[in-house]
């Protein structure tokens, strides 16, 4: 780092996304994108969108907050529009937490929460998972600080009930709950029918798993009115032109058609089952995953070593080196016959090793 950065910054770890390689020689298993291309209503929205380009964006997203609203049954002020739902949980972190108001997450979650809590020198307390890589509810209640829970949990693609994720919420009425549903449309029950009961909660979504539009950037948050006001104010005081004309059409073209998204999510659904499986029956421990991913360790096989070995093969997944979770591979749920082939690969690498 130069001279210049700030001594406030010199400590962060930035967050580490997973390897994007440009020349295409590999399957891409390691950043749960979607295998699907976006939907044909969606990229002929975004295409129409091209001649506005040197005008600046809607700052108030309003056909997307109507579509948005229409969707999910809540009101239009209800909805924020952000770039990637990784910005609006930025934002919370800049809203509701503070050096008297810290935040609250698990240990092995997503990795950004620890970086955007570091970000805003907000301090913060990791809540170890139990053994079974689950979260144990009572451990969340009566913290007194802002609580971020990604549900479906990622990497371990581990969902709760909604009456857990309602536990949550009665147990820290003075403080939000950040309900972080990324992948809740591959098999998790959202929390969006408790905003009516519950003014600390927010949820947080993105097009970019579900919906195929991880190259748009485009996310969203649902919560009170109060709660949306106070993530517009960070939103207007940073960047009120975070949504693009193009990606916020692409997100009204793909909330236009709802079957195109459940028809690739039950294709989903079913490849992670027959994945689950299969891995199971070669030794490796897989929990049930609610995610468009797995998460894998097989008790004789280095977790590190084989993401190598499969990377030899020309298959990329998500290895982490976090202490607890290092003999631990994320794998995205892809096409069929990419999972074949990375099934075949292991099956080559475990009797190499004599497993």
């Amino acid at each position: 780092m130069s001279r210049f950065f700030s001594d406030k910054y010199r400590d962060l770890t930035p967050y580490t996304p997973g390897e994007q390689p440009r020349d295409n020689q590999y399957i891409k298993l390691n950043t749960n994108e979607s295998p699907f291309p976006p939907s044909e209503k969606a990229m002929t929205a975004a295409e129409a969108k091209l001649g506005k380009l040197m005008l600046y964006s809607d700052t108030q997203c309003t056909d997307l907050v109507a579509a948005l609203s229409e969707t999910y049954g809540v009101g239009k002020d209800q909805v924020i529009c952000v770039n990637g739902s990784d910005e609006i949980l930025n934002f919370a972190f800049m809203a509701f937490c503070d050096k008297d108001h810290g935040a609250a997450f698990p240990d092995i979650t997503y990795g950004f929460y620890p970086v955007f809590a570091a970000l805003n020198q907000v301090p913060y307390t990791e809540i170890p998972l139990r053994d079974d890589l689950t979260i144990d509810v009572d451990d969340y209640i009566g913290l007194g600080k802002t609580v971020f829970i990604a549900n479906p949990n990622a990497p371990t693609g581990i969902a709760l009930p909604l009456s857990d994720i309602e536990r949550i919420l009665k147990g820290n009425p003075d403080n939000v709950v950040v309900v972080d549903e990324a992948y809740v449309d591959f098999g998790g029950e959202s929390a969006v029918s408790l905003l009516p009961e519950y003014e600390n909660l927010l949820v947080t979504m993105t097009f970019s798993k579900s919906r195929s539009l991880a190259g748009a950037r485009l996310g969203f948050g649902l919560g009170s009115p109060e709660l949306i006001r106070d993530l517009n104010t960070i939103r207007f005081s940073t960047n009120p032109y975070n949504v693009n004309f193009m990606s916020e059409a692409a997100g009204v073209g793909a909330l236009s058609d709802p079957e195109y998204m459940k028809r690739n999510c039950e294709y989903t659904k079913e490849v992670r089952a027959y994945v689950t499986e299969r891995l199971r029956a070669l030794g490796f421990e897989v929990p049930d995953s609610s995610a468009n991913f797995v998460f894998a360790k097989h008790p004789g096989l280095d977790g590190e070593q084989y993401y190598l070995e499969l990377k030899k093969r020309g298959i990329l997944i998500r290895h982490f080196s976090v202490p607890r979770i290092r003999d631990c591979n994320r794998i995205t749920i892809g096409l069929r016959e990419d999972m074949d082939a990375l099934l075949a690969a292991t099956e080559e690498i475990l009797a190499e090793a004599g497993k």
